[in-house]
Protein backbone atom coordinates (compact mmCIF):
# COMPACT_ATOMS: atom_id res chain seq x y z
CA UNK A 1 0.00 0.00 0.00
CA UNK A 2 1.52 3.54 -0.93
CA UNK A 3 1.46 6.02 1.73
CA UNK A 4 3.02 9.39 -0.72
CA UNK A 5 -0.42 10.45 -1.49
CA UNK A 6 -1.73 13.24 0.00
CA UNK A 7 -5.02 13.59 -1.49
CA UNK A 8 -6.48 15.77 -4.56
CA UNK A 9 -3.78 18.27 -6.75
CA UNK A 10 -6.11 19.43 -9.12
CA UNK A 11 -8.58 18.02 -11.10
CA UNK A 12 -9.03 19.08 -15.35
CA UNK A 13 -12.42 19.66 -17.20
CA UNK A 14 -13.50 20.84 -20.43
CA UNK A 15 -15.30 23.58 -21.68
CA UNK A 16 -16.71 25.42 -24.80
CA UNK A 17 -16.09 28.54 -24.30
CA UNK A 18 -13.20 30.32 -22.27
CA UNK A 19 -14.77 33.93 -21.27
CA UNK A 20 -18.05 31.90 -20.10
CA UNK A 21 -15.78 29.31 -17.78
CA UNK A 22 -13.42 32.42 -16.38
CA UNK A 23 -16.42 34.39 -15.51
CA UNK A 24 -17.84 31.71 -13.76
CA UNK A 25 -14.93 30.44 -11.56
CA UNK A 26 -14.00 33.93 -10.94
CA UNK A 27 -17.24 36.00 -10.76
CA UNK A 28 -19.58 33.51 -9.67
CA UNK A 29 -16.99 31.20 -7.60
CA UNK A 30 -15.19 33.69 -6.83
CA UNK A 31 -11.84 31.84 -7.37
CA UNK A 32 -8.86 33.35 -8.37
CA UNK A 33 -7.36 32.71 -12.17
CA UNK A 34 -3.70 31.68 -11.39
CA UNK A 35 -2.77 31.04 -14.73
CA UNK A 36 -3.63 31.55 -18.29
CA UNK A 37 -1.66 28.99 -20.47
CA UNK A 38 -2.68 26.78 -23.23
CA UNK A 39 -2.85 22.94 -23.91
CA UNK A 40 0.33 21.20 -24.65
CA UNK A 41 -1.08 19.01 -26.96
CA UNK A 42 -3.44 21.85 -28.68
CA UNK A 43 -2.08 25.09 -28.25
CA UNK A 44 -4.36 27.18 -29.80
CA UNK A 45 -6.61 26.13 -26.82
CA UNK A 46 -6.27 27.97 -23.53
CA UNK A 47 -5.75 25.63 -20.32
CA UNK A 48 -7.45 27.56 -17.17
CA UNK A 49 -6.25 27.04 -13.68
CA UNK A 50 -8.50 28.28 -10.94
CA UNK A 51 -7.81 28.20 -7.05
CA UNK A 52 -6.77 29.89 -4.11
CA UNK A 53 -4.11 32.85 -3.77
CA UNK A 54 -1.25 30.62 -4.72
CA UNK A 55 -2.99 28.02 -6.83
CA UNK A 56 -2.57 25.61 -3.48
CA UNK A 57 -2.63 21.65 -4.52
CA UNK A 58 -6.08 20.37 -3.47
CA UNK A 59 -7.85 23.66 -4.46
CA UNK A 60 -7.28 24.31 -8.38
CA UNK A 61 -10.21 23.47 -10.94
CA UNK A 62 -8.16 23.63 -14.19
CA UNK A 63 -10.11 24.03 -18.01
CA UNK A 64 -9.39 23.01 -21.49
CA UNK A 65 -11.90 25.46 -23.11
CA UNK A 66 -12.41 24.18 -27.04
CA UNK A 67 -14.36 26.71 -28.98
CA UNK A 68 -18.23 25.47 -29.10
CA UNK A 69 -17.26 21.92 -27.94
CA UNK A 70 -20.50 19.75 -27.95
CA UNK A 71 -22.14 18.79 -24.01
CA UNK A 72 -20.24 15.60 -22.62
CA UNK A 73 -22.90 12.84 -22.09
CA UNK A 74 -23.22 12.02 -18.18
CA UNK A 75 -22.47 8.40 -17.18
CA UNK A 76 -20.63 5.62 -15.68
CA UNK A 77 -16.69 5.69 -16.16
CA UNK A 78 -16.38 9.34 -14.93
CA UNK A 79 -15.64 11.83 -12.03
CA UNK A 80 -19.66 13.22 -11.67
CA UNK A 81 -19.34 15.76 -9.30
CA UNK A 82 -16.22 17.76 -8.12
CA UNK A 83 -17.33 19.35 -4.66
CA UNK A 84 -15.66 22.47 -2.56
CA UNK A 85 -15.41 23.10 1.00
CA UNK A 86 -17.33 26.03 2.25
CA UNK A 87 -17.20 26.83 6.25
CA UNK A 88 -20.62 25.56 8.49
CA UNK A 89 -23.49 27.93 8.02
CA UNK A 90 -22.07 29.22 4.62
CA UNK A 91 -25.02 27.56 2.09
CA UNK A 92 -27.80 30.25 2.61
CA UNK A 93 -25.22 32.23 1.36
CA UNK A 94 -24.47 30.78 -1.53
CA UNK A 95 -27.62 29.40 -2.40
CA UNK A 96 -29.09 32.71 -2.87
CA UNK A 97 -25.72 34.07 -4.86
CA UNK A 98 -26.47 31.25 -7.15
CA UNK A 99 -29.33 31.61 -7.84
CA UNK A 100 -28.93 35.63 -8.47
CA UNK A 101 -26.59 34.20 -11.10
CA UNK A 102 -29.00 32.25 -12.65
CA UNK A 103 -26.76 28.91 -11.53
CA UNK A 104 -29.03 26.27 -12.72
CA UNK A 105 -29.36 23.00 -10.59
CA UNK A 106 -29.48 23.78 -7.32
CA UNK A 107 -30.21 21.41 -5.53
CA UNK A 108 -29.83 21.29 -1.30
CA UNK A 109 -28.45 17.66 0.25
CA UNK A 110 -27.35 15.81 2.54
CA UNK A 111 -24.33 13.10 2.67
CA UNK A 112 -23.30 11.31 5.66
CA UNK A 113 -23.93 13.57 7.40
CA UNK A 114 -22.59 17.19 5.74
CA UNK A 115 -24.94 19.70 4.47
CA UNK A 116 -24.54 19.90 0.67
CA UNK A 117 -25.43 22.30 -2.19
CA UNK A 118 -25.58 20.84 -5.44
CA UNK A 119 -25.87 22.88 -9.02
CA UNK A 120 -24.44 22.86 -12.35
CA UNK A 121 -21.59 24.66 -14.00
CA UNK A 122 -21.81 26.25 -17.47
CA UNK A 123 -22.04 23.06 -19.04
CA UNK A 124 -23.88 20.65 -17.17
CA UNK A 125 -20.31 20.55 -14.98
CA UNK A 126 -21.25 18.83 -11.95
CA UNK A 127 -20.44 20.67 -8.96
CA UNK A 128 -21.30 20.65 -5.01
CA UNK A 129 -20.34 22.79 -2.19
CA UNK A 130 -20.26 21.07 1.23
CA UNK A 131 -20.22 22.70 4.60
CA UNK A 132 -17.32 21.71 6.75
CA UNK A 133 -14.60 22.57 9.08
CA UNK A 134 -11.93 23.63 6.85
CA UNK A 135 -9.34 26.34 8.07
CA UNK A 136 -7.65 26.56 4.78
CA UNK A 137 -7.32 30.24 3.74
CA UNK A 138 -9.72 30.96 0.97
CA UNK A 139 -9.03 33.90 -1.97
CA UNK A 140 -11.16 36.75 -0.70
CA UNK A 141 -13.02 38.27 -4.13
CA UNK A 142 -16.11 39.03 -4.35
CA UNK A 143 -17.24 36.11 -1.69
CA UNK A 144 -16.62 37.49 2.17
CA UNK A 145 -13.77 35.29 4.18
CA UNK A 146 -16.40 33.91 5.94
CA UNK A 147 -17.86 31.87 3.68
CA UNK A 148 -15.52 32.09 0.76
CA UNK A 149 -15.02 28.33 -0.86
CA UNK A 150 -12.13 26.73 0.65
CA UNK A 151 -10.89 24.37 -2.20
CA UNK A 152 -11.55 20.61 -2.83
CA UNK A 153 -13.80 18.77 -0.54
CA UNK A 154 -13.89 15.65 -2.76
CA UNK A 155 -14.54 14.21 -5.87
CA UNK A 156 -17.58 11.93 -6.51
CA UNK A 157 -16.78 8.95 -9.53
CA UNK A 158 -19.33 7.67 -10.73
CA UNK A 159 -18.88 3.80 -11.61
CA UNK A 160 -20.52 0.94 -13.16
CA UNK A 161 -20.86 -2.03 -9.84
CA UNK A 162 -17.38 -3.42 -11.72
CA UNK A 163 -15.79 -0.34 -12.02
CA UNK A 164 -16.89 0.66 -8.33
CA UNK A 165 -15.30 -2.49 -6.66
CA UNK A 166 -12.00 -2.52 -9.05
CA UNK A 167 -11.53 1.51 -7.95
CA UNK A 168 -12.16 0.63 -4.63
CA UNK A 169 -9.41 -1.64 -4.30
CA UNK A 170 -7.41 0.70 -6.29
CA UNK A 171 -7.89 3.90 -3.92
CA UNK A 172 -6.88 0.83 -0.62
CA UNK A 173 -4.06 0.64 -2.94
CA UNK A 174 -3.28 4.38 -3.34
CA UNK A 175 -3.63 4.59 0.82
CA UNK A 176 -7.40 5.62 1.02
CA UNK A 177 -8.99 3.89 3.58
CA UNK A 178 -12.72 3.24 3.80
CA UNK A 179 -14.66 5.74 5.98
CA UNK A 180 -18.64 5.19 4.87
CA UNK A 181 -20.94 3.68 3.05
CA UNK A 182 -24.70 4.63 2.64
CA UNK A 183 -27.26 4.55 -0.83
CA UNK A 184 -25.00 3.39 -3.20
CA UNK A 185 -21.96 5.68 -2.43
CA UNK A 186 -19.01 4.50 -0.52
CA UNK A 187 -16.54 7.14 0.90
CA UNK A 188 -12.70 7.06 0.56
CA UNK A 189 -10.16 9.48 2.78
CA UNK A 190 -6.68 9.01 2.83
CA UNK A 191 -5.72 9.34 6.24
CA UNK A 192 -2.96 12.42 7.46
CA UNK A 193 -3.35 13.77 3.51
CA UNK A 194 -4.11 17.52 2.91
CA UNK A 195 -8.09 18.68 3.50
CA UNK A 196 -8.89 17.34 -0.19
CA UNK A 197 -8.67 13.75 0.47
CA UNK A 198 -11.73 12.56 0.15
CA UNK A 199 -13.22 10.59 -2.94
CA UNK A 200 -16.84 8.97 -2.96
CA UNK A 201 -17.64 6.36 -5.36
CA UNK A 202 -21.39 6.11 -6.97
CA UNK A 203 -22.51 3.26 -8.31
CA UNK A 204 -24.73 3.18 -11.92
CA UNK A 205 -26.05 1.02 -13.74
CA UNK A 206 -26.60 3.26 -16.72
CA UNK A 207 -24.65 4.20 -20.02
CA UNK A 208 -21.15 5.02 -20.48
CA UNK A 209 -20.11 8.71 -20.70
CA UNK A 210 -19.13 10.32 -23.34
CA UNK A 211 -16.55 13.00 -22.75
CA UNK A 212 -17.58 16.59 -24.05
CA UNK A 213 -18.25 20.25 -22.55
CA UNK A 214 -19.04 19.87 -18.94
CA UNK A 215 -16.87 16.48 -18.14
CA UNK A 216 -13.79 15.84 -16.10
CA UNK A 217 -11.03 14.92 -18.79
CA UNK A 218 -8.93 13.32 -15.56
CA UNK A 219 -8.51 13.83 -12.19
CA UNK A 220 -4.92 14.53 -9.95
CA UNK A 221 -3.63 13.46 -6.48
CA UNK A 222 -0.98 14.79 -5.02
CA UNK A 223 2.69 13.65 -4.22
CA UNK A 224 5.25 16.26 -2.48
CA UNK A 225 7.74 15.80 -4.97
CA UNK A 226 9.45 14.01 -7.93
CA UNK A 227 10.99 10.91 -5.76
CA UNK A 228 7.64 10.04 -4.34
CA UNK A 229 6.43 10.37 -7.65
CA UNK A 230 8.53 7.56 -9.15
CA UNK A 231 8.15 5.69 -5.58
CA UNK A 232 4.18 5.73 -6.89
CA UNK A 233 4.71 5.07 -10.50
CA UNK A 234 6.90 1.91 -9.89
CA UNK A 235 4.21 0.68 -7.11
CA UNK A 236 1.64 1.20 -10.03
CA UNK A 237 3.80 -0.24 -12.66
CA UNK A 238 4.91 -3.35 -10.49
CA UNK A 239 1.08 -3.67 -9.95
CA UNK A 240 0.45 -4.07 -13.75
CA UNK A 241 -1.01 -0.51 -14.53
CA UNK A 242 0.17 1.28 -17.57
CA UNK A 243 1.36 4.44 -16.59
CA UNK A 244 3.08 7.14 -18.30
CA UNK A 245 6.11 8.38 -17.92
CA UNK A 246 7.40 10.92 -16.13
CA UNK A 247 5.70 14.85 -18.18
CA UNK A 248 6.72 18.66 -17.42
CA UNK A 249 3.87 20.57 -16.91
CA UNK A 250 5.53 23.47 -15.92
CA UNK A 251 4.03 23.89 -12.85
CA UNK A 252 4.32 20.39 -12.00
CA UNK A 253 5.60 17.20 -13.24
CA UNK A 254 2.89 14.57 -13.89
CA UNK A 255 2.39 10.77 -14.74
CA UNK A 256 -1.03 9.36 -16.16
CA UNK A 257 -2.82 6.18 -16.25
CA UNK A 258 -5.89 4.64 -16.56
CA UNK A 259 -8.50 3.12 -14.01
CA UNK A 260 -10.28 -0.16 -14.28
CA UNK A 261 -13.65 1.74 -14.03
CA UNK A 262 -12.91 3.88 -16.58
CA UNK A 263 -11.20 7.25 -15.17
CA UNK A 264 -8.09 8.55 -15.82
CA UNK A 265 -5.83 9.24 -12.90
CA UNK A 266 -2.73 11.46 -12.64
CA UNK A 267 -0.09 11.65 -9.98
CA UNK A 268 1.02 15.36 -9.56
CA UNK A 269 3.81 16.80 -7.49
CA UNK A 270 3.43 19.85 -5.09
CA UNK A 271 6.82 21.49 -6.69
CA UNK A 272 7.28 23.75 -8.23
CA UNK A 273 4.18 25.67 -8.16
CA UNK A 274 2.50 28.57 -10.34
CA UNK A 275 4.87 31.21 -9.23
CA UNK A 276 7.75 30.02 -11.25
CA UNK A 277 6.81 32.37 -13.76
CA UNK A 278 4.99 34.86 -12.51
CA UNK A 279 4.99 36.41 -8.71
CA UNK A 280 2.22 35.78 -6.76
CA UNK A 281 0.74 38.97 -6.86
CA UNK A 282 0.39 38.75 -10.76
CA UNK A 283 -0.53 35.43 -11.06
CA UNK A 284 -2.88 34.36 -14.19
CA UNK A 285 -2.32 37.89 -15.30
CA UNK A 286 -0.17 37.00 -18.62
CA UNK A 287 -0.39 34.15 -21.28
CA UNK A 288 2.39 32.00 -20.61
CA UNK A 289 3.37 29.85 -23.22
CA UNK A 290 5.52 26.30 -22.55
CA UNK A 291 9.22 26.45 -23.77
CA UNK A 292 7.79 24.21 -26.70
CA UNK A 293 4.94 26.93 -27.65
CA UNK A 294 6.88 29.83 -27.46
CA UNK A 295 7.69 29.96 -31.03
CA UNK A 296 3.94 29.83 -32.01
CA UNK A 297 2.83 33.26 -29.32
CA UNK A 298 2.52 35.53 -32.13
CA UNK A 299 -0.07 33.59 -33.75
CA UNK A 300 -1.24 32.22 -30.56
CA UNK A 301 -2.22 35.45 -29.37
CA UNK A 302 -4.13 36.74 -32.52
CA UNK A 303 -6.40 33.11 -32.83
CA UNK A 304 -6.90 32.67 -28.68
CA UNK A 305 -10.03 34.84 -27.99
CA UNK A 306 -9.06 37.21 -25.46
CA UNK A 307 -10.60 37.19 -21.83
CA UNK A 308 -11.84 40.07 -20.68
CA UNK A 309 -11.44 40.02 -16.61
Amino acid sequence: MLNQINGLHHVTSLASGAQENNDFFTKVLGLRRVKKTVNFDAPDVYHLYYGDEQGTPGTVMTYFPFPNARRGRPGAGEVGTTAFSVPTGALPYWSERLARFGVQGLTPAERFGERRLEFKGPDGDGFALIESDDDRAPWVADAPAEVALRGFHSADMRLSPRGAASSAELLRFMGYEKDDSANGVTRFRVPGGNEAQVIDLTETSGPMADQGAGSVHHIAFSVDNREKQLEVRKALMDTGYQVTPVIDRDYFWAIYFRTPGGVLFEIATNEPGFDRDEDTAHLGEALKLPTQHEHLRSRLEERLAPITD
